[in-house]
């Protein structure tokens, strides 16, 4: 019972996820991202497995279908699963088994795929393409948090929103510099979106710490504009 999407930004190279849920804290176990490998996505009844899988296939050179394709094959349970992957390419590929629970669908776009399940209206995971389409020119960040926003003004899931979760990978970045989740909240996108503000500032400095820590800023003046 959950809608996200996986997006590729083809102005900077810059891909990742976003998803919110009834369940507590799913961004512990349904999002996949590996920088400059590609984005998983496994939910419904959840099997981080597989998304062990799926990144392990990315990082091989197999294609989304083919990396979908993988996933399947290595589980019995697949009835259960809403599954979603992302090529570093913006190839895109889903599939939603058949005990996942109504409503649910899948939209595919250019370098995107949303999908959802246990949703209000089987119209969700197309509101979230147009979303992610409305403003390219947008950080990708920005972009997937705007998804999220539409599936939810679309009917989003059928039942409260407990939780949500933010993942982008840079290009040259060996880490996941956007990795934001809200583990229990009764506004969880919008509580994702007032994280992101805070942290998108402070995403230049903390890299920097990574791979040029002689010419980094310190703390202190990376975290200078949070509240006291």
């Amino acid at each position: 019972m959950t809608f996200s999407i996986a997006g590729l930004c083809r102005r900077t190279g810059q891909f990742g996820c976003a998803l919110t849920t009834s369940s507590m804290a799913a961004g512990a176990r349904a999002p996949f991202v590996a920088p400059g490998i590609g984005v998983v996505l496994s939910q419904a009844r959840s099997d981080p497995r597989l998304g062990v899988i799926g990144l392990r296939s990315l990082e091989e050179g197999r294609s989304a279908t083919e990396t979908l394709a993988d996933m399947v094959a290595s589980t019995p349970h697949t009835r259960w699963r809403q599954l979603a992957v992302l090529d570093r390419q913006g190839g895109v590929a889903s599939f939603t088994g058949e005990m996942c629970t109504p409503e649910k669908g899948e939209a595919h776009g250019d370098g995107a795929v949303a999908v959802g399940n246990g949703l209000a209206s089987a119209e969700v995971p197309a509101a979230m393409l147009r979303g992610f389409e409305a403003a390219p020119g947008k950080d990708l960040a920005e972009r997937l948090i705007m998804a999220l926003e539409y599936g939810l003004e679309a009917g989003g899931e059928a039942f409260p929103l407990r939780s949500a979760s933010l993942h982008v990978a840079h290009v040259g970045v060996p880490f996941t510099p956007v990795n934001l989740r809200v583990d229990f909240n009764d506004t969880p996108i919008a509580e994702l979106r007032r994280l992101n503000g805070l942290w998108a500032p402070m995403i230049h400095g903390y890299v920097m710490r990574c791979l040029d820590p002689d010419n980094s800023p310190p703390a202190a003046e990376i975290e200078g504009h949070l509240p006291k």
